[in-house]
């Protein structure tokens, strides 16, 4: 039994009449305020004795930003290097060798690091799901390997014997007396989100969804990372259709979307297709030859003066603005509308005027909303289905997005047929799933990389029961299935009976013509990239071996004789050199042999590793020629089908002097030819 702790009854006391005075700390707070901390929270002292002055009393500097106990961290976090590296795994795989799309494991602070080379400026979109700190364990603790009891323990989540100090009803946010649960959370976000605006192309594009819990977080980080100037809009998705008749005080049914460009200047947001729905406001009450349309107010709520005049209505009635407001246009232009009758008085000529909006001229779409109903993008009901629906009616994830939902995010993101899309916290692979099946309909090459925490599913979960020991394991079989299902031809309708009794009917043009659509669906279908290849986070390829010179021994200089780990393979450092040189990961690998040894080309000519033994000039001279590959009609750029990057092991030469004579004889073979040695 303790005594009361009478410092945190004062805090709590002071928070009761001025809430805004009580932040939260630091993990370990010093100095004077090193007593104040309880729960990690503590009183701001330059604010309580403002509220306590009627005077301004003097304290720090003022400024608009967000701050949060760990945000220095964060930054230093987001600029720390890296020594981690990716493996490939082609038995988790599908179409290796093919495919452009990365399936990548593991913490994605890291593999966000470890993709800036490579990827720098090339993505089009990224849309993210993260952890919406509703109380739910999240183990990013931007430290490579941890489990997530340490997780827990470090970020409070749980006390050293395991007990859990937050909610985990996904419906009740962390309460307050968690203390660090918001700035855990900023600190988790704010290296990452740097880390990714580094990837978006120019013109690029970010979609977060979010709920209430941090939202307005969120908005401040996204403001300081990608600049207010940036920012889109705040979306409402409504993911619920029905309301909960046991929440406290409101059913919450909606979901917000964040969207922040890379650059303003460059962006743009592609409109939606037109709906019957939305076509059905458009008339022809007056016959115009022009067609349908519909009209729209003529007066606006800003005023100025030269807009505030008198019209006349055809039956002689005068009108004018409404109080406080003026006519949308001048009267000069006023005139040259009516003159074009693009002005509506109602059928008998005595309404206030409209002005005509034809369909003809917004053919090329609606401009989004920012509110998406379910009915449009689906809800989170639709999504739980989908996936049951791809694993025999087995509910295996939690919370996956609809299909649509994304579908629509790609279209008004203007995310065309060749761009890539990067999903990092991508969960159930929603996002992969609906690039997909984008590219199965319009015959598109998007590219998509997903990377997810291996995240460990519950025991007793069905998921586990079932094999799915990770999230990871959930999320790459979605792809597979969902990839086939998208493949698998679809039956002619109405059968084969069907269509050839249709040859002869007085509508065999039109069938013909929606034969042929469907069989150039088909073959769409055939070619989409449903592939992927899986790439594992870890660490690095080098030994990790450090010794006092005084500790050095015969056997500890052999380790450097090879100072690759013993578990790793030429797939693995190919990998790695990849990285290294800034390749994408999705290019073409070929295993060859020339000369007796194996070479992996990458991407043609743009990289060439070879890891055996026993190189020398003789070999650099048959790998040279064979990327020369001269003939009779050569011309002066045959030369650029030589290497442009070679990579050779340490232990592939005999010598040092071996190492140099092959370097220098590249230069003069082929100078342009960069060469690397691991």
């Amino acid at each position: 039994m303790t005594t009361p702790d009478v410092v945190a009854q004062n805090i709590e006391r002071i928070a009761a009449l001025f809430p805004h005075c009580v932040v939260e700390a630091d993990h370990a707070p010093s100095g004077k305020d090193a007593a104040c901390d309880v729960s990690t929270k503590k009183i701001d002292f330059d604010l309580l004795r403002q509220e306590l002055s009627a005077v301004i009393v003097d304290g720090p500097k003022e400024r608009y930003r967000l701050e949060w106990p760990g945000k220095r961290e964060a930054i230093v976090t987001a600029n720390m290097p890296t020594t981690n590296t990716l493996r490939p795994v082609r038995d988790d795989s599908v179409n290796f060798d093919t495919t452009e799309n990365l399936y990548i494991e593991g913490d994605n602070l890291e593999v966000l690091k470890l993709l800036q080379e490579s990827y720098l400026g090339k993505v089009k979109m990224i849309y993210i799901d993260p952890p919406y700190n509703t109380g739910n364990d999240f183990v990013y603790n931007d430290k490579f390997a941890k489990d997530a009891e340490t997780s827990n323990l470090e970020s409070g989540l749980t006390d050293e014997a395991g007990n859990r100090l937050v909610s985990k009803n996904p419906l009740q946010p962390n309460p307050e007396s968690a203390g660090r649960y918001h700035s855990d959370w900023l600190t988790m976000m704010y290296p990452r989100l740097k880390l990714a605006r580094n990837l978006l192309t120019d013109d690029g594009v970010i979609f977060i969804s979010i709920d209430d819990n941090e939202v307005h977080n969120l908005r401040k980080m996204c403001d300081e990372v990608f600049g207010e100037v940036n920012f889109i809009s705040e979306l409402i998705w409504q993911r619920a259709f029905s309301p909960k008749n046991d929440a406290k005080f409101f059913s919450n049914s909606h979901d917000y979307i964040l969207a922040y460009a890379k650059s303003i200047d460059f962006c743009s947001i592609e409109r939606l297709d037109r709906t019957d729905e939305a076509n059905e406001k458009y008339k022809n009450q007056d016959n115009d030859i022009r067609g349908i349309w519909t009209s729209g107010d003529l007066s606006v709520k800003s005023y100025s003066e030269k807009y505030d005049y008198q019209i006349t209505t055809p039956s002689g009635r005068i009108v004018t603005p409404p109080h406080g407001a003026c006519w949308r246009v001048s009267k000069e232009k006023f005139s040259e509308l009516c003159a074009d009758n693009r002005i509506w008085f109602g059928v008998n000529g005595d309404n206030v005027p409209r002005l005509k909006r034809f369909l003809s001229d917004v053919q090329d779409g609606m401009v989004p909303t920012s509110i998406w109903f379910h009915k449009e993008v689906g809800h989170n009901q639709e999504g739980r289905q989908e996936v049951k629906a791809l694993f025999d009616d087995k509910g295996y994830f939690d919370g996956p997005k609809p299909v649509r939902l994304l579908s629509r995010i790609l279209q008004v993101a203007g995310v065309k047929k060749n761009d890539i899309v990067l999903d990092f916290f991508s969960g159930s692979a929603t996002t992969a799933h609906a690039v997909m099946q984008l590219n199965a309909e319009d015959g598109g090459k998007r590219k998509f990389i997903m990377v997810q925490l291996p995240e460990t599913t519950d025991e007793k979960s069905e998921a586990y029961k079932a094999g799915y020991k990770n999230i990871c394991e959930i999320g790459k079989e979605r792809i597979r299935r969902a990839g086939k299902q998208i493949a698998a031809p679809q039956p002619p309708k109405g059968g084969a009976e069907s269509a050839n009794a249709d040859l002869f009917s007085a509508e065999s043009n039109t069938k013909h013509e929606t034969q042929n659509t469907e069989h150039e669906t088909q073959n769409t279908k055939r070619t989409t990239d449903i592939g992927f290849r899986v790439y594992r986070l870890d660490s690095s390829n080098m030994q990790d071996v450090y010794y006092r010179p005084q500790d050095y021994r015969q056997e500890t200089i052999n380790l450097f004789a090879n100072h690759i780990k013993s578990d790793r393979t030429a797939d693995d450092l190919v990998a790695q050199v990849m990285l290294d040189w800034g390749l994408e990961l999705s290019l073409p690998i070929e295993k060859t042999k020339i000369a007796g040894k194996i070479v992996y080309k990458v991407d043609g000519n743009a990289l060439y590793c070879c890891f055996d033994e026993g190189i020398d000039e003789a070999f650099v001279r048959s790998l040279v020629d064979t990327g020369h590959t001269p003939s009779d009609n050569e011309t002066p750029h045959a030369t650029s089908l030589r290497p442009i990057r070679i990579v050779f092991h340490d232990h592939s030469f005999a010598t040092d002097t071996a190492k140099e004579n092959v370097r220098q004889l590249l230069k003069q073979l082929s100078a342009e030819t960069e060469m690397k040695v691991v």
